[in-house]
């Protein structure tokens, strides 16, 4: 049996970190590689913007606040968001992200599920593991219909569109 080659580490700048963004909800940075076994995310809300209230039912996310401001509210306590913040969100914790006035840029990280081989994403792969494909950019709406393809409040193209 033949040891794995780990994937090439990845580096990202604050000049990437730092982009306003495309709308109230941008998504700035992602892991793209396939063969990672981790999932993350750079994630930007405008000021004032919100990523609605939703539940991760398969796994625990690691949030840290790299600038501005707001909240991380979950059924039991509100944890007041600044730069250097981190949460531990377990499986099945209920919670939504409020920017304040400055707007907040953080990441998620989590576990990626594991891909039989030969496998591919399809329509049998399971939820995704972050939501924010499911987030309109320009509304901050969040789809219910997984297979959302638009905003169902203001028409906005969703994901890749």
């Amino acid at each position: 049996m033949s040891t794995p080659v780990p994937a090439a580490p990845v580096f990202v700048g604050a000049e990437e970190t730092a982009a306003l963004g495309r709308g109230p909800i941008s998504v700035l940075w992602s892991l793209v590689d396939r063969t990672r076994d981790l999932d993350a995310d750079v994630v930007r809300l405008a000021p004032g913007a919100s990523i609605g209230e939703h539940t991760e039912e398969q796994w625990g996310v690691l949030f840290t606040v790299l600038a501005g401001t707001g909240e991380l509210r979950t059924p039991d306590a509100t944890l007041r968001l600044a730069p250097g913040a981190l949460a531990w969100l377990p499986t099945g914790i209920t919670r939504c992200v409020d920017a304040g006035e400055e707007g907040l840029v953080y990441t998620t990280a989590h576990r990626r599920p594991a891909l039989a081989a030969g496998s591919a994403d399809g329509p049998d792969a399971g939820e995704p593991v972050c939501l924010l494909d499911r987030v309109c950019p320009e509304c901050g709406r969040l789809a219910a219909e997984r297979d959302a393809r638009y905003c169902a409040r203001c028409g906005t193209p969703l994901g890749d569109g």
